[in-house]
């Protein structure tokens, strides 16, 4: 006798899956975990003296690369996601008893994972490179609550992406956006100090506050306003990107 599927269980599987497939591909690897690592090290080793941001530059440069960890692993979501359902293995899983919810949810949960594993890897080359925070446990337990709110809103408006392109190259591509915003945002810099027009998209686009929500927890002093903003912008995202994905699956799967 079979056990009875649940959504649980099988979000647990196509978790297992899906990790899988990330791991035995090297680019996805590379682009996940390791690229932000070789980030931080250009920006810290050959540029960050050459930005003037009143402390030490690995001690401002490491929010805004947790973030980059974060947006540098959507490429290989996105374009999962399209390969199964290019491929029809998504409509293979739909006809056999496999929770429909679980197909979805998997690819979120691997995104978060893979992306908590690369914030890891950030933060641990970051203490290496002489990174410090004056943090309480509170505040280390808020970065990782943004970080996990981070991870999940920009996963399902990652996976709706892969399911809206037609093919696995638009996916990734589709992607790139969301890969180049932390370039405009107070990651690199202090929005203050890029020019007029730059300066007022860094300061309104969603990922500044984010980062400057990590800044402040890090410092041990975190900015109620910044916080509320931050959280308002992921759940904004999550729930766009939630019913955008579900709509697409129902439309094409």
């Amino acid at each position: 006798m079979t056990t009875p599927a649940t959504p649980l269980g099988d979000a647990a599987i196509m978790l297992r899956r899906n990790f899988r497939h990330t791991v035995r591909n090297p680019t996805s690897v590379f682009n996940a975990v390791l690229f932000p690592i070789v980030i931080m090290l250009m920006f810290v080793y050959l540029l960050g003296g050459a930005f003037d941001v009143g402390e030490k530059y690995v001690d401002y440069a490491t929010p805004g690369m947790i973030l980059l960890a974060i947006c540098y692993g959507l490429s290989a979501t996105s374009t999962a996601v399209n390969s199964d359902m290019t491929k029809g293995i998504i409509n293979r899983f739909k006809v056999m008893d496999v929770s429909r919810g679980a197909l979805l949810n998997g690819y979120v949960a691997t995104t978060v994972v893979t992306n908590l594993i690369a914030v890891a890897a950030v933060v641990a080359t970051a203490l290496l490179l002489g990174f410090r925070s004056p943090a309480g446990p509170l505040d280390w337990l808020g970065v990782l609550g943004l970080v996990l709110l981070t991870a999940l809103a920009t996963g399902w408006l990652t996976v709706a992406l892969g399911l809206a392109a037609k093919t696995p190259e638009g996916a990734g591509m589709a992607t790139v956006p969301l890969i180049m915003l932390p370039f405009f945002s107070s990651a690199i810099v202090p929005a203050e100090k890029m020019g007029p027009g730059v300066r007022q998209f860094a300061e309104y686009q969603p990922f500044t506050p984010i980062i400057e929500t990590l800044r402040g927890l890090l410092a041990g002093a975190p900015s109620a306003g910044d916080a509320i903003t931050a959280v308002a912008w992921c759940a904004g995202i999550a729930l766009v990107g939630y019913g955008w994905a579900l709509a697409s699956f129902r439309k094409r799967a």
